[in-house]
């Protein structure tokens, strides 16, 4: 016989305060007699209609156990529940499943999730980082607003993106409509240089010449050919008061292109290695594939890449990179707290 459900138990209540009789309320909701005068009695004695706490199966767990478990991967936590069950003997004699685990690391408040991607900080990389945001931290943000951040990225045809889901039936696993075909090495790409500032997006500028092997990929040459004279010099021959930055990739630091800027009297910021996440335009990449994913259908030429690069460019509003352009403080901030370490960004 089917249990009452919250609803049919408060209306049962109902029923009898109304004056009907335990036996024509079983009838009503056909169950038996002895349930309608279990539940009257758990009223009058409860007020309440709800099934009273039940003790659960025995935890095979011990208080101090549950601290081990959980002070073990705060100290390690790369480490998983299914090795520390193996070394946990519960109450019943027996090692403590993986989901035991699991489950008092939840309740602790620890989650399984997948471990952010940062590059490789020696001691070195960390105190550059943080002397770097010491000496920046007072900037205000109007300082930073006559502040041009570049950067280059690499967008492909392939792009791969493993939150894609797809509904299928049992036995469809590998059928031609629930695949999503790329190719390993992302297929066809370009090379952009962007640049973002305060009202400003300078760009996108596509690389040309461009192939595979040894000195085909951004030269110091092509970067200065192709990016400094058509884009950064004129940039700044009308905005004399700003300050530009780029990042310590070889094009940019090789006397060459030094010696360029330095005549042309661009102030160029001294910007730590190993920091994109201090890079504002890292982000404007993510707005830029974020456009692109919306393209339909995709790109299949590297022709389609490029005009669908250049749309997606200017369909990006210009408050993204404001707000961008303005979170610079708080970059600083966050490189200062983590004492040079990695950060959120």
């Amino acid at each position: 016989m089917p249990r009452l459900t919250s609803a049919e138990r408060e209306r049962a209540i109902g029923r009898l305060e109304a004056g009907d009789t335990p036996e024509a309320v079983a009838a009503t909701f056909q169950c038996h007699i002895s349930t309608i005068y279990r539940l009257l009695q758990r009223f009058v004695i409860t007020g309440s209609t709800a099934d009273a706490e039940r003790s659960g199966r025995p935890r095979v767990t011990t208080p101090r156990q549950d601290r081990h478990i959980f002070r073990s991967h705060v100290a390690h936590p790369f480490r998983t529940a299914a090795e520390t069950a193996r070394t946990v003997i519960g109450t019943h004699q027996a090692p403590i499943s993986r989901q035991t685990a699991s489950r008092r690391l939840r309740f602790r408040g620890l989650k399984n999730c997948r471990p952010a991607r940062g590059p490789v900080l020696s001691v070195r990389h960390r105190q550059a980082r943080l002397h770097w945001a010491q000496g920046l931290l007072n900037w205000n943000n109007v300082r930073w607003q006559n502040v041009l951040f570049s950067d280059e990225s690499r967008f492909c045809i392939g792009h791969a993106d493993g939150r894609v889901r797809v509904w299928r039936r049992s036995g469809y696993h590998y059928a031609d409509n629930c695949v999503v075909e790329n190719n390993a090495c992302g297929g066809p790409s370009l090379m952009l240089w962007g640049a973002i500032g305060h009202n400003q997006v300078p760009g996108p500028v596509i690389f040309q010449g461009l192939g595979p092997g040894p000195g085909n990929g951004v030269t110091a040459q092509r970067y200065m050919d192709q990016v400094l004279h058509p884009h950064v010099l004129p940039f700044f021959q009308a905005h004399g008061n700003w300050v530009f930055q780029h990042d310590n990739a070889r094009p940019h630091t090789v006397r060459a292109t030094q010696d360029l800027l330095h005549r042309s009297g661009i102030q160029v910021m001294p910007w730590p290695a190993l920091s994109p996440d201090m890079n504002p335009i890292e982000q404007f990449w993510d707005l830029l594939q974020t456009q692109l994913n919306r393209v339909v259908p995709r790109p299949t030429t590297v022709a389609d890449l490029d005009r669908a690069v250049r749309q997606a460019w200017t369909n990006i509003p210009r408050q993204a990179s404001n707000t961008l352009v303005r979170s610079m403080h708080r970059r600083c901030q966050a490189v200062i707290d983590a004492n040079g370490g990695h950060t959120r960004y």
